[in-house]
């Protein structure tokens, strides 16, 4: 596993990672997630802080990408509808000069398991499915869409000295 010094980047999945597993739907088709605003303000502090930070999802809702731009992540680095998201991991990698083992990948269910191998520090939820808890460095005690994304980007940033909250970057940047 990979220090958390060594971290340069983020990448994580949507649905039980960055919320609780929950859809809703209408009879229209649109569908509907909640997020944790704290799971949030941690990838806006990556994103003020200088971490490139992705999302790599299977879900192809335009309400994600709304979202996650809304965070300070740009429209190329949301990989909406992936099928193959370690293809979509080494992407985003190489677009920013990232080695595998500088980013820490969030993910919950077998799609993940790839990158959570090939990532630098692999995290699952505490209620990830087994085959991701076993492939991940960390499980976090924290579920999807409760604070699993928070606290772990959190570590990394307070471990390099990067969390820094610095109100006039984030009102140019929010």
């Amino acid at each position: 596993m990979t220090d958390l010094k060594d971290i340069k980047g983020f990448a994580f999945d949507i649905d039980g990672v960055m919320t609780d597993g929950g859809i809703l739907a209408d009879l229209e088709g649109q569908l509907y997630r909640t997020f944790d605003a704290k799971d949030g303000f941690a990838v806006r502090m990556a994103s003020m802080n200088g971490f490139p930070v992705a999302v790599i999802t299977g879900a192809r809702s335009q309400s994600v990408r709304a979202r996650f731009g809304g965070n300070g992540i740009p429209p190329e680095d949301i990989y909406l509808g992936s099928r193959d998201k370690l293809a979509d991991f080494d992407d985003f990698c190489r677009r920013y000069g990232l080695k595998r083992s500088e980013v820490m990948y969030f993910g919950d269910d077998v799609p993940d398991v790839p990158v959570i191998l090939a990532a630098g520090i692999g995290v699952a939820p505490s209620d990830a499915c087994g085959e991701a808890r076993e492939a991940a460095d960390i499980v976090s005690e924290f579920p999807g869409g409760k604070g699993c994304v928070r606290h772990h980007m959190e570590e990394v940033m307070k471990a390099q000295g990067h969390w820094k909250f610095d109100v006039q970057v984030y009102k140019k940047k929010f």
